[in-house]
């Protein structure tokens, strides 16, 4: 199983995920949000990033996960991702940004078909660095999933 070199923790809902610390383009405080009527809520908004609108996306809405409120230490990371084939800047929000990682001799595994709290398919990997859970999320299937959900709405509409 192939897994970035080094990655960008971060925490949500009190997990901590990890990216591709190569994808990163920058960490922002959160900025004005555009709400998008009728978007669903794991992409719900718009921000302005130096001049490019850019979607902005809650991974914590994707897994299911207990919403929080915006606090001091929220962050948004701003990444380049594959979407539909076609390099795409998105960012996602995060509880707080934590560090970049090595993950050279990190013990890693795939996501176990049950027992877990989220989707299976949703998860690349876990980590343990250190004996902790870090989960690797595959955010190109979720990104899709996302599109495919919002495509279904809109046909539905």
């Amino acid at each position: 199983m192939s897994i970035p070199e080094r990655v960008l923790t971060f925490a949500l809902d009190g997990e901590i995920f990890a990216i591709d610390a190569q994808a990163v383009r920058e960490i922002l405080e959160v900025p004005a949000i555009t709400r998008v009527p009728g978007a669903p809520g794991f992409a719900s908004g718009l921000i302005n990033v130096r001049g490019a609108i850019v979607p902005l996306t809650d991974l914590a809405v994707a897994f299911g996960m207990a919403h929080a409120d915006h606090g001091e230490d929220t962050r948004v990371i701003v990444i380049e991702a594959e979407v539909e084939g076609e390099p795409t800047t998105i960012g996602l929000v995060a509880d707080k940004v934590l560090d970049v990682a090595a993950m050279e001799g990190v013990p890693v595994e795939e996501a176990p078909p049950v027992g877990m709290r989220w989707r299976a398919d949703f998860i690349r990997a876990i980590a343990r660095p250190q004996g902790q859970f870090v989960i690797l999320p595959d955010l190109e299937l979720i990104f899709a999933e996302s599109l495919a959900t919002a495509t279904r709405q809109e046909r539905a509409a």
